[in-house]
């Protein structure tokens, strides 16, 4: 358990300092970039486009990294939850409970990222800028995908007869049913079988995560680089487009949160004030640390002492829900997504929409449970690419994900607490009356 325990947390000191490092290096790289723009003449561009082709290189490392690391996390994702299912009744009420609030996130997450960029929608002309220096042939390429996108490529995509094919040529929807079905099936082999594939897609899961450590490593640098290309070609206008889009993703994950409050209190039969009080110490942690994780321990604790949760139900529902349970995970991603299709200006079709959506389901149960820096581009990369978006403006997203990030751990271990005191209640306890023992 140590040992598990103490690269994670390594993991997350490292990249809370990297963080900070990956916002500077934005920064610079936007104001070298602008200062090039107004000051430095042919000979400082044509530098610029030397580096900012060096941070192309780090973005097509981490792109390398999305095929086998969601299959890998897929399969084991769906062998947990199935080994959890035949535990028993309170596992199985655990899982349908978790189903219920992903499925209604989803719906949430669709629904009010539209209406928020409709009321609120990016600025035309920093758009435009953005765009133009992210990919200046842009306007051609997002037409021409366009053109091959709808719901009979959707239809399409739900069963490649090419497998190797259709990871190659992004079509990450088919490899995504794949993975969850080839993971059902290997929870029908008896354990002699199972075992060895299931070591070894842990295995392929946590080496792609060592990998996209390393890759992180040279983020500053590679955003730094990137960002100079922005800076060169949308000068600081960019800044205002990415100030709107950490509001508007932060918006998003606020508005979930403010749901769970009310699911539980409607559905856990308890007060707002008694549920926020005892939510709060383990937001707190979830605060500091980005981390659903390390906030494990505060969430047990509260769930016992000020939730009535019994050992069971506690010992048994949080540790499942930090597993594989994460609310923010679609809400937060199809927001990049949507936010992302506006910014290209792709308009949105019901099957682009019911693609991104049921990705985006897969893809919170395969997220890994480490600070959003590394399951940032492995999540919603899979999304875009499913939904026939670009990836181009992902980097520079990545980079100001701090702050979302932050809503996204508070927002997860809000419903893993609001979860657990929804399974306790469907258990028929009488949470005002816990026995001393059970506290």
């Amino acid at each position: 358990m140590n040992r598990s325990r103490n690269p994670r947390s390594r993991t997350g000191r490292l990249l809370s300092s990297l963080s900070v490092r990956v916002v500077i290096a934005l920064i610079l790289g936007l104001g070298v970039g602008a200062a090039v723009q107004a000051w430095g003449g042919q000979g400082g561009a044509s530098g610029v486009e030397t580096v900012e082709a060096l941070g192309g290189v780090w973005l097509n490392a981490l792109k390398i990294t999305v095929i086998p690391l969601i299959f890998a996390l897929l399969v084991n994702g769906v062998a947990s939850i199935a080994d959890a299912a035949q535990t028993g009744r309170l596992a199985m009420r655990a899982m349908v409970v978790f189903s219920i609030m992903i499925v209604g996130a989803t719906i949430y997450a669709i629904v009010a990222g539209i209406g928020i960029l409709s009321l609120w929608p990016i600025d035309p002309e920093g758009g435009r800028a953005v765009l133009a220096s992210l990919r200046p042939d842009g306007a051609a390429a997002v037409g021409e995908a366009v053109q091959t996108d709808g719901f009979r490529a959707f239809l399409n995509s739900l069963a490649p007869s090419n497998l190797v094919k259709a990871a190659g040529d992004d079509g990450v929807l088919g490899v995504v049913l794949f993975a969850l079905v080839f993971g059902f099936a290997v929870t029908r082999l008896n354990d002699r079988l199972r075992a060895p594939i299931a070591t070894f897609f842990e295995a392929v899961a946590e080496a792609m995560i060592v990998m996209v450590h390393w890759i992180l490593l040279a983020a500053p640098f590679g955003v730094f680089a990137l960002a100079l290309g922005v800076g060169l070609r949308a000068g600081l206008g960019a800044v205002g487009v990415l100030g709107h889009y950490v509001s508007f993703v932060s918006l998003s994950q606020i508005g979930i949160i403010l749901l769970t409050y009310l699911v539980v209190v409607v559905f856990g039969r308890i007060g707002l004030a008694r549920f926020a009080q005892v939510a709060a110490p383990a937001q707190a942690v979830a605060f500091s640390t980005q981390s659903s994780l390390a906030s494990l321990p505060a969430m047990v604790e509260q769930a016992r002492v000020g939730l009535g949760a019994s050992r069971a139900v506690s010992g048994l529902v949080l540790p499942l829900a930090v597993a594989v349970f994460r609310i923010t995970s679609p809400v937060a991603n199809l927001a990049v997504c949507l936010y992302v299709a506006q910014l290209y200006g792709i308009p949105l079709e019901p099957g682009m929409l019911i693609a991104g959506g049921l990705t985006a389901i897969a893809a919170s149960i395969a997220a890994v449970g480490l600070p959003g820096q590394v399951s940032f581009f492995l999540s919603i990369g899979p999304i875009c690419l499913a939904m026939g978006l670009p990836l181009g403006a992902l980097p520079l997203l990545l980079a100001v994900e701090v702050i979302p990030d932050i809503f996204r751990t508070v927002g997860n271990v809000t419903a893993d607490l609001a979860a657990t005191r929804i399974v306790q209640v469907q258990e028929g306890e009488d949470l005002e009356t816990v026995p001393a023992d059970r506290v």
